[in-house]
């Protein structure tokens, strides 16, 4: 059995020639936090197309094929104010946005639970840190490397640094005894000094020659702790000298290891599904299991007599840990599901959370009573984010998945309405007029009938997954499959088959051999399958080229797996039609290939300049990419023609089209939502020219 399966859990395990456990895990799962809805105001039904001759549209009307609008636009699509980076100082809380541009600063009373004060920082999307020093505030950003200094006193803002080169991230923030900053960053791996008197700034180490990822850091008078990703480390760095040493409890090896906090001389850490405290020289080490139902920890604070606090993923649960306990106390779920950026004592009584979906919460350790606070109800302005998935019901509305949100457009009212959702839509469907969706990065599934608000959970995945990446309905067998990635350090992904009439969930790890599952498409009782050899990213791949496998829904066997592009590594999407297998590749300039399923023979093969979704509409392939342009594959194209182009890189996760019953589809526009033209027979939209994505690892998509 998977050794990530948690105690008393039963899997499949299904490879390509499967000896079969007919074993099933079913259902249960974590509690959905209950939903919570907010209309806004939507732009004029006025809008829409007129009605004309030709296709039926969304309403009922029928449009012109190529007479009407190429694209229109239709107000933002997915409104968030979703946070990463969080710090507490001087009776005030700071929380910087993620997603939006430019990214907000924002000052809480901590008395008040009111926002008071936000402010545009100068570059970047997010900011995964903050720090304080000197009574400054410091933001750490991405997608560029940059450190902002905010000024409680005056509001004023300055870049004090750019850690590395045009493109980036600062994972983390941290201030030594002495106020000096130090900071982690992606994608040079290095541990970065910054004085904030002298705003001198140098790389003093990397810490782990050729890994990317300085992933979490911290500081006592004399050293830097950092954990780094691939392979995974745990290390002390002289502050004076740059001198590393590894810190790996021998009995973990290369694991990954998570946030790090300091409490006189005990460094606090957690790794391999533990919480850990060691001496600061790697001695004395203690391992703590975590309860079953959690992945990870996110967040630590430590309070009077060595006492741990930590905030969980799965369930977004507090926990307590005394030292020379054997496990953890569970205080409190202020936010459930959710991520947390920090926890900060405030007084021996009272923690302060910041959590990621844009929420804020003040717990009494004692009682363990809460109160949690809206940030967009607080008073932080929400903006446009970039959407994870988008489906569309005809005559019911639009429905775009964004960071712990789900938006409805209507389009015949302008009607907009916004749901709270216990993670990131990564991926979802319709089926019966009820919408499916597979969150990040809980796993947990969910069904959510629109027209009466009505929820239910229908399980969460586990089995060291972390990342839903697609979904299909079966037609033939009445089953919705689910293709997903674990987490960092792992490598075998998993499909997930839900019979929705049941509640029955089968949960298949490691179907295809150390590959994640990136795209499912179900076709006449077959769940063709694209691997990816990286996994979930932060260990070395055994694999070269990424596998196309075609699982059987009826016998729950694998009845083929190939390697159509030998060195190609993730097979980003797939699409079947007409006995062809159509395929994007990531990570190679945008390759595509067509295989003949009878002998899984390519047809074709060639470049579309970057990569996204395929999809087949009115007996024609198409495919999404993150430059802005759609393409149409097939069938019987000498080469691909572009149907649509100048659409921006604004997606978070693949660029997705959901399409009416006539040549129109809805996606977006830059970061509006948009109903765009893709009949083949039409002149390509004159819009903007696409740009140029972003380099392939800063997707952004693939690194949080």
């Amino acid at each position: 059995m998977d050794d990530r399966v948690p105690s008393g859990d039963t899997t499949h395990q299904v490879k390509a020639n499967p000896t079969r456990r007919n074993i099933l895990w079913a259902g249960g799962g974590l509690a959905m936090a209950a939903l919570t809805s907010q209309a806004f105001p939507g732009p004029a039904a006025a809008g829409s197309p007129t009605a004309s001759e030709g296709h039926e549209g969304t309403s009922g009307l029928r449009y012109d094929t190529c007479a009407g609008p190429a694209v229109e636009t239709f107000g933002t699509a997915s409104t968030t104010a979703a946070i990463v980076g969080a710090t507490v100082f001087g009776g005030h809380a700071y929380v910087v946005t993620r997603g939006l541009v430019p990214p907000l600063l924002a000052e809480i009373d901590l008395d008040t639970h009111q926002v008071v004060r936000s402010v545009p920082l100068p570059s970047g999307e997010g900011g995964w840190a903050a720090t304080v020093s000197g009574g400054q505030v410091y933001a750490g950003m991405y997608t560029v490397p940059d450190v902002h200094r905010f000024d409680p006193e005056t509001g004023e803002v300055e870049t004090v640094a750019r850690l590395g080169g045009s493109s980036g991230f600062v994972w983390a923030l941290t201030t030594a005894p002495d106020g000096t900053i130090y900071a982690a960053t992606y994608p040079d791996g290095g541990i970065w000094e910054i004085d904030p008197t002298t705003r001198v700034f140098r790389r003093i180490a990397q810490p782990v020659p050729g890994a990317q990822y300085a992933r979490y850091v911290a500081a006592d008078a004399t050293h830097v702790y950092a954990s780094v990703y691939t392979p995974g480390r745990l290390v002390a760095i002289d502050r004076t000298t740059g001198t590393v040493r590894n810190l790996n409890p021998p009995e973990l090896g290369d694991a990954v290891y998570g946030p790090l906090t300091i409490d006189r001389d005990r460094l606090v850490t957690t790794s391999s599904h533990k919480l850990l405290t060691m001496r600061t020289d790697g001695s004395d080490v203690t391992m703590v299991e975590l309860p079953e139902s959690e992945a990870l920890i996110d967040a630590f604070a430590v309070g009077a007599e060595g006492t741990v606090y930590a905030t969980t993923r799965r369930t977004g649960s507090v926990y307590r840990y005394q030292p020379g306990a054997s496990e953890l106390e569970q205080l409190a779920t202020p936010s459930a599901n959710d991520e947390h950026r920090a926890i900060v004592l405030l007084d021996d009584r009272t923690m302060f959370g910041a959590a990621g979906s844009g929420g804020v919460w003040w717990l009494d350790l004692e009682s363990g009573t809460y109160s949690f606070v809206d940030l967009i109800d607080a008073g932080l302005p929400p903006g446009p984010e970039r959407p994870q998935a988008i489906v569309h019901d005809p005559g019911r509305g639009v429905y775009i998945g964004g960071h712990w949100a789900l938006e409805v457009y209507d389009p015949d009212t302008g009607k907009r309405t916004r749901f709270r959702v216990p993670g990131e839509v990564k991926a979802m469907l319709v089926h019966d007029h009820l919408l499916y969706l597979a969150l990040y990065p809980s796993t947990q599934l969910v069904v959510l009938d629109p027209a009466t608000g009505e929820v239910r959970d229908l399980g969460t995945i586990l089995h060291g997954q972390q990342r839903p990446w697609d979904m299909d309905y079966d037609e033939r067998t009445g089953l919705i499959v689910v293709a997903s990635a674990p987490g960092t350090g792992f490598l075998e992904g998993a499909l997930t088959v839900l019979d929705p009439r049941t509640g029955r969930m089968d949960v298949y790890p490691g179907i295809i051999d150390d590959q994640a599952v990136m795209s499912v498409d179900a076709v006449d009782g077959v769940a063709y399958l694209g691997g990816d050899v990286i996994g979930g990213g932060g260990t070395p791949p055994t694999q070269a080229s990424a596998s196309v496998a075609a699982f059987d829904l009826r016998t729950r066997e694998i009845h083929w797996q190939v390697d159509p592009l030998a060195g190609h590594r993730t097979v980003q999407d797939l699409v079947v039609y007409d006995g062809v297998l159509y395929g994007v590749m990531k990570r190679d300039a945008g390759t595509w290939f067509a295989m003949d399923l009878a002998d899984r023979e390519l047809r074709q093969q060639g470049s579309i300049g970057s990569y996204g979704e395929t999809f087949v509409h009115r007996g024609k392939v198409f495919a999404t990419v993150f430059t802005g342009q759609i393409h149409q594959l097939g069938p019987d194209l000498a080469e691909p023609r572009v149907v649509a182009s100048g659409l921006g890189d604004q997606w978070y996760t693949n660029p997705h089209l959901a399409m009416e019953r006539s040549w129109y589809g809805w996606g977006i526009l830059g970061r509006d939502l948009a109903r765009i033209r893709v009949d083949p027979d039409c002149a390509e939209p004159a819009l903007a020219p696409a740009r140029a994505p972003a380099k392939d690892p800063l997707r952004i998509g693939d690194v949080m």
